[in-house]
């Protein structure tokens, strides 16, 4: 009969796919259950305040459209639920896709059954697939596998998750409207059970029998499974653990199976008392908490509780005499064996010939080491007892006191057998590879050695006193053809043949009275000695390794594991180099990953690489947080020698008298110092002793790790101390943001100092690390500040920043500021318009009424030495922001408030034809102005806030931009002097390209200017007010509307000559700079046509004012609104470095020289 996995039985590799995608899709479930959107938790009441309406379980289904209708009647929600849908619909998508998985698993199952109900595959039904070894083994698996999807989906995502995130795929997603789609039967699988994973939740009636029985599956196929699994060693791993007392670990995995498989059958639990009693007999004698896959541990008292037989079944094994017998046995061997395995690991005892003597006793005590640690492990475990259970909590008592069990004893076993395991895997792997080379070695030895003693015996060769001796001769010839006629590939025969001729050899010795002569012994001893050599190493066979590779498993262990942490990490705290013995406990973990790839690989599935990828990963990242202890506990010692080197150590001058050296000694001081440097230095030492190691599929390099945990807890500590130490309260009387920023610089420069000083210590690259996790840090908070502005968001595993294995913590919830936004925040508060005055020339903010100095440019120094370049940088991103979204605030609202308003625009049409001609002076002047501004009066405080904000905005990204500029020129002047060779050399191309289109220019696709864009913004070699923040469209009486709204704010400035333009009333206040300055930015987003028109009706203004004061005044004084509005166009051209002839073709150069002798 062909094989049942070959390639051409069509039977078998239709089952194998099955299988080897069941396990691919437990894993995408276990993987994706660590990305749910919290969103769809709804956990707190903000949250459900906000998403309540757009998020919903399947109560949806019960009326669709009223549903839909509550939305389309809200706009708000309606823009929420887009908003919504953009940022969720990927991670939807990827769920439904595994919940659809599962579905389609069954349904393939059930197909599968089906077909060879109906014969279609020939010679296959399901009784002889069951016959068949591997046959029997998958199917079994593929039901044992659908249970286990099933549990796992309830497990690790909840039922009301399901629901939610399925109605808001439903609603989202194209599916609802195609016709085969199969939602239906999903949601029919995957509603709610009632289930909780919460501690203490109860468990609802008949599940999970009833979850089960969802997706009806072929009955007889299900007793037919039990049936097999009763009766059978369907893997043969009886045969790996022949003592009796070791069968229920030997059928573990079997026993696994049995209990997801019965749920598909709950009258078995229920009344098939003598079925039950036999399962529990042969599966459950002694044990009754049990791995079910990868770690998931059951306690059956628990889960069996409901079920009349299987509780009655395991009244038996629960009877105290039982436990007791259990776990004294287990507890007392734990010493003895540890005893046991610590002598053979001891240096020089495992040698080769040792090894192969004692291959049984070593694999028995392997074996006894296993199983003990597999029950204490699994029934010591806290979480598989529920506290709230009397009952429980009195056996899990029980098994502590009889066991007497201590976590660090077992640990220590397990680090132990772990490494003796190792020790022989790779013996013997070493072994097995030159097993043939050296049987050759022995056989070519005695063979020699035979012919030189034939040759002794013939009188030829000399050997004291030793007379001819032909019969001797020829019988040493002869021996010597049959050593070098044994054949290596027959093992068995070549075996028996060299037993036979040991024996010849003994024998001869004794007849021919050998002895005499002591160097013909020594050749017949050393012969006897390769022969027997020989059959040591013809013995060396690849099932001791698959044996030590059966009983080694710990995949029971893959979660239960993490309550070991804390003894491991105490453990390298005390000991680095305990981490040596920890990669063996480590690799034996890794031999999990054995149990989902086999049947993957099996089938040549591609979906090997991601689930290996998977399930490495997560060990790979349990690696790294059982060793995150030593970047912890050297940063402890970091601190205390930046403590002692910033307080105590006093700094040894250039010059010192002789007799004031004992004072700057400090012998002990310094001692502490190297102490604590040492004990740095060891703990290095410790992880590098790790050596590089594949972990899984994934090669974990020690110095790597070590960087890596360095570079984690210089995170965290950056990212607290950030969070902690900018906070401001917005009602101090004075700011709280100097003392903060300078105490801020401080702590930043006592990590950097630390930095400085252990990097030749550990031998990483300090100044490096330092920078690229800074910047992380800081990049990583604007962007999740500047999320707030975004429609799509960019969520954690879409950030670039944010990563896995060094994780940036997060303080915020949704909603709330980081420390950038809070430090933004704070700027913004302190320097408003409204409250405070800021003087151009010296870069200077006074308070309005006390004409206090708030603040001043060394503000941006103090950030730059707090937070860096990156800080400032990302404050500047954070600024356009925030003015893009005030710039659309106010389109919004000049749309709704001014160009759809009617009284306001039946103002401003005939206002705009009382002006033109443009070029011409307006009659009456005083009062077509001030009557166009009355009419309008109501608008503008709406307006003034807008522009104010995009002004003061504007002018904090110009001081940014100096301080940049200032420090890139100061700290790396090359860099500076580059960026503006090139920024000046691509200009020059670009306008050549103008002139004269065959020159050439960047393509589309070349992103040079967008690249170096980000360069010069960073070394602040732009100009904010010149940059274009949003696309906008033409907008009518766009200059007028902007005109006068500034003839509007003129009367409430005056001024000064040595402050220029300052507010008239404090009571209605308004700060000159950025009113300015918001008017250049706001009308630089639009055409430049809109800037000609509004300067030429300013300048209109200004000469109809003062043509007017002339005509009623005999000594003509320039009005206040005069000198204000030429103050205005003076300042415009100051900021907008345009000509000065724009300004002079619209106002006469004689009204200028006269406006400036007022100045």
């Amino acid at each position: 009969m062909v094989d049942f996995l070959a390639e051409n039985n069509l039977c078998g590799q239709a089952i194998l796919r099955i299988v080897s995608r069941g396990n691919a899709i437990i894993a995408e479930l276990l993987r994706l259950s660590e990305f749910i959107p919290s969103v769809f938790r709804l956990r707190d009441k903000a949250e459900q305040q906000k998403y309540g309406d757009i998020i919903c379980d399947f109560s949806y289904f019960k009326g669709p459209e009223e549903y839909e209708g509550k939305l389309d009647s809200k706009p708000e929600l309606q823009d929420l639920d887009e908003e919504f849908r953009e940022n969720h619909i990927e991670i939807l998508t990827r769920f439904y896709l595994a919940f659809e998985s599962v579905h389609k698993y069954v349904f393939d199952l059930n197909r599968f059954l089906e077909d060879l109900n109906e014969g279609v595959h020939i010679q296959q039904t399901l009784e002889t697939v069951l016959l068949n070894e591997d046959g029997k083994q998958l199917l079994c698996e593929a039901l044992y596998l659908y249970g286990v999807m099933l549990l796992v989906i309830d497990q690790k995502i909840e039922g009301e998750l399901r629901e939610r995130m399925l109605v808001s795929y439903y609603r989202y997603s194209a599916a609802r409207s195609s016709s085969d789609s199969n939602l239906d039967d999903i949601c029919k699988l995957l509603r709610s059970t009632g289930y909780s994973s919460m501690s203490g939740s109860k468990k609802p009636p008949n599940y999970p029998e009833n979850y089960f029985q969802r997706v009806p599956i072929s009955k007889a196929f299900i007793s037919m499974v039990v049936g097999r699994l009763r009766s059978d060693d369907i893997y043969n791993q009886v045969s790996a653990y022949p003592q009796p007392e070791h069968r229920s670990t030997a059928l573990a995995t079997q026993a696994a199976m049995l209990y997801v498989i019965l749920y598909f059958e709950p009258s078995t639990l229920h009344t098939q008392q003598a079925k039950m009693r036999e399962i529990v007999d042969k599966y459950f004698p002694d044990n009754w908490v049990i791995s079910i896959y990868m770690g998931i541990t059951v306690n059956l008292i628990e889960a069996w509780e409901p079920f009349k037989a299987a509780r009655t079944a395991l009244h038996y094994t629960l009877e105290q005499s039982n436990i007791r017998e259990q776990a004294s046995r287990y507890g007392m061997s734990v010493d003895c064996l540890r005893q046991q395995v610590q002598q053979f690991l001891k240096e020089g005892f495992l040698r080769e010939e040792y090894v192969l003597d004692h291959i049984p006793k070593l694999v028995n005590c392997l074996r006894d080491c296993n199983v003990s640690l597999r029950w204490l492990m699994l029934h010591t475990a806290d979480f598989v007892y529920d506290s709230n259970n009397k009952r429980l909590r009195q056996i899990k008592d029980q098994v502590f006191t009889d066991s007497k069990y201590s976590a660090k004893t077992l640990f220590q076993l397990l680090l132990d057998s772990a490494q003796l395991e190792l020790v022989l895997k790779e013996m013997f792997k070493q072994m097995l590879s030159e097993k043939q080379s050296k049987w050759e070695s022995y056989q070519k030895e005695g063979c020699e050695r035979m012919t030189e003693l034939a040759e002794v015996f013939s009188g030829v060769k000399p050997l004291t006193r030793v007379e001819k001796n032909e019969n001797l001769q020829a019988w040493f010839r002869e021996i010597s053809k049959q050593i070098s006629s044994l054949n290596y590939e027959d093992s068995t025969a070549a075996g028996r043949k060299t037993v036979q001729l040991i024996q010849a050899l003994e024998e001869v010795q004794e007849f021919h009275q050998l002895e005499s002569n002591l160097q013909i012994c020594q050749f017949l001893a050393d012969t006897r000695k390769f022969l027997h050599q020989m059959i040591r190493t013809i013995n060396i066979k690849e099932e001791v390794l698959i044996t030590m590779q059966i009983i080694g498993d710990l995949s029971y262990a893959w979660q239960l594991i993490d309550s070991y942490t804390s003894i491991m990490q105490e453990g390298i705290r005390s000991s680095p180099s305990m981490v040596t013995k920890l990669k063996a406990t480590f690799l034996k973990l890794a031999s999990a990953l054995d149990l989902p790839l086999m049947r993957i690989n099996q089938a040549n599935s591609p979906d090997l690489l991601s689930v290996s990828q998977y399930y490495s990963g997560e060990l790979v990242a349990y690696v790294r947080k059982v060793l995150q202890i030593i970047p912890e506990s050297m940063f402890r010692s970091l601190a205390k020698i930046i403590k002692l080197q910033t307080h105590n150590i006093m700094e040894v001058p250039t010059r010192l008298d002789k007799d004031k050296l004992k004072d700057y000694a400090q012998l002990d001081a310094r001692y502490e110092v190297a102490r604590l440097t040492h004990a740095i230095s060891i703990f290095t030492e410790g992880i590098l002793m790790m050596k590089t190691t594949l972990v899984g599929i994934i090669k974990v390099d020690p110095k790597q790790l070590l960087e890596d945990g360095i570079r984690k807890e210089l995170v965290r500590k950056v990212a607290i101390a950030l969070h902690r130490g900018l906070t401001f309260n917005p009602k101090a009387k004075t700011s709280e943001l100097m003392p903060k920023l300078k105490e801020m610089a401080a702590t930043m420069d006592g990590f950097y100092r630390s930095f400085e000083y252990i990097q030749d210590y550990v031998s990483i690259y300090g100044l490096k690390i330092w920078q690229e996790e800074v910047s992380r840090i800081i990049n990583y908070n604007v962007e999740q500040e500047c999320n707030n502005f975004l429609r799509t968001k960019i969520l954690d595993w879409q950030s670039m920043y944010q990563s896995t294995h060094i994780p940036i913590p997060k303080f915020h919830h949704a909603g709330e500021s980081t420390f950038i936004g809070r430090l933004c925040g704070e700027i913004l508060r302190i320097t408003d318009p409204k409250m405070t005055c800021y003087i151009e020339q010296i870069n200077t903010w006074y308070d309005m009424k006390s004409h206090h100095e708030v603040t001043n440019k060394q503000l941006f120094s103090e950030i730059q030495n707090s937070l860096g370049t990156f800080g400032l940088n990302g404050l500047d991103r954070l600024l356009c922001f925030m003015i893009v979204k005030e710039l659309q605030i106010f389109l919004n609202m000049l749309h709704r408030n001014v160009l759809r308003d009617r009284t306001v625009m039946d103002t401003i049409k005939p206002f705009q034809n009382q002006l033109n001609p443009i070029k011409g002076i307006v009659a009456n002047s005083s009062k077509v102005y001030s009557a166009a501004v009355a009419k309008t009066q109501k608008i503008w405080s709406s307006y003034l806030d807008s522009i104010l904000k995009v002004g003061q905005m504007q002018i904090l990204r110009q001081q940014i931009a100096n301080e940049l500029s200032y420090s890139c020129k100061f700290d790396s002047k090359h860099l500076a002097a580059a960026l503006e060779n090139l920024n000046q050399a691509l200009l020059t191309d670009v306008e050549a390209h103008y002139q004269d289109p065959t020159l050439p220019y960047p393509k589309d696709d070349n992103t040079l200017l967008y690249e170096i864009t980000a360069y010069m913004e960073a070394a602040g070699i732009h100009n904010p007010l010149s940059k274009i923040y949003i696309t906008t469209k033409r907008l009518p009486y766009f200059p007028v509307v902007n005109f006068l709204f500034l003839i509007s704010q003129l009367p409430k400035v005056q001024y000064i000559k040595n402050q220029g333009m300052v507010c008239k009333k404090s009571t209605d206040p308004i700060d000159w700079p950025p009113l300015v300055v918001g008017l250049v930015t706001l009308l630089k987003q639009f055409h430049s046509r809109y800037t000609e028109h509004f300067l030429a009706l300013i300048g209109q203004f200004v000469r109809s004012i003062v043509g007017q004061c002339t005509t009623s005044q005999k000594i003509p004084e320039m009005p206040a609104d005069a000198v204000a509005a030429l103050m205005f166009l003076e300042n415009y051209v100051y900021y907008t470095k345009l000509p000065r002839k724009v300004v002079e073709a619209n106002v006469p150069s004689f009204i200028f020289d006269e406006f400036r002798t007022i100045l």
